[in-house]
């Protein structure tokens, strides 16, 4: 059971997309990475992502080996772990959050920190769903491969979202996004994360593959970098997940004006997805 109301993770993420989708705006899924600029710092900027108007969070586990993120992620990422910055901890800042804020927080990690935590999967679910965290998404685990996560996540109520890129065929899509949970996490382009001066060409296209096999929200993610990014997917897309951008608007403020700067810019971002 989720921690301050009988709603299992799934039905969070669902609540958070009606939402948007009853105020006729894009959600907006705001990436950042736990114990970046330091632990101290964190609980402000998840305070002021809110307060901006994100949807949803997506609380950044570090990782030592990142292969899916830009440089931008591997740093903060590299700093988090100088701090000893754990999926202990992370757990314990959803929680935090979802207190405070009955907000919806997913964790996004690579699969090594969830396989070791203290317990394994089946330690790690039910300390999950306890603290409030909505789901998990993990860039290195394919679907196909997801059997023994959703054993433990599943009875928890823990959506696993799967992430498909622009490359993937369509019978591999007819196959496994039936089976979604949460939402679909569409990738913009081929590569790594990372602010983008455009988007790729063919996400449109992409998006509209995806839907045939799908009544789930759609969101799109990797390379989201500006408002611009954001009303271009109105009318495509259901939400828009933005990570680099948003560790890049903290890295620029002034120690004392992170929280702000990060305010301003999520608050653009929901403003540019209103249709």
């Amino acid at each position: 059971m989720t921690v301050g109301a009988a709603l299992s993770g799934t039905q969070r993420i669902a609540r958070a997309f009606a939402r948007a989708r009853e105020t006729k705006r894009l959600a907006i899924v705001v990436y950042l990475t736990v114990g970046y600029p330091d632990r101290a710092a964190t609980g402000a900027l998840v305070r002021a992502a809110l307060d901006g108007g994100a949807d949803v969070l997506e609380l950044g586990v570090p990782f030592s080996d990142p292969l899916a993120d830009g440089a931008t992620v591997q740093r903060a990422s590299e700093v988090a772990l100088h701090q000893g910055v754990t999926l202990a901890d992370c757990i314990a800042e959803a929680s935090t959050v979802v207190r405070e804020r009955d907000a919806t927080v997913l964790l996004m990690g690579y699969t090594n920190p969830f396989l070791r935590y203290r317990g394994g999967l089946r330690g790690f679910a039910p300390d999950a769903a306890q603290a409030g965290a909505a789901g998990i998404i993990v860039p290195d685990l394919p679907a196909e491969e997801a059997a023994e996560f959703d054993v433990a996540l599943d009875p928890e109520g823990l959506a696993r979202i799967d992430l498909y890129a622009p490359t993937t065929p369509d019978d591999r899509l007819s196959r496994l996004v039936p089976s979604a949970r949460g939402f679909v996490y569409c990738v913009s382009l081929t590569g790594i994360t990372g602010a983008r001066r455009a988007l790729g060409p063919d996400v449109a296209d992409f998006v509209g593959r995806v839907r045939r096999h799908t009544s789930l929200p759609i969101a799109v993610g990797f390379g989201i970098s500006n408002a611009e990014h954001v009303a271009s997917l109105r009318g495509i897309a259901d939400a828009v997940v933005v990570g680099s951008a948003a560790l890049d608007t903290v890295s620029a403020a002034p120690a004392d004006r992170r929280p702000e700067a990060l305010h301003g810019f999520v608050s653009a971002l929901v403003a540019a997805g209103k249709t």
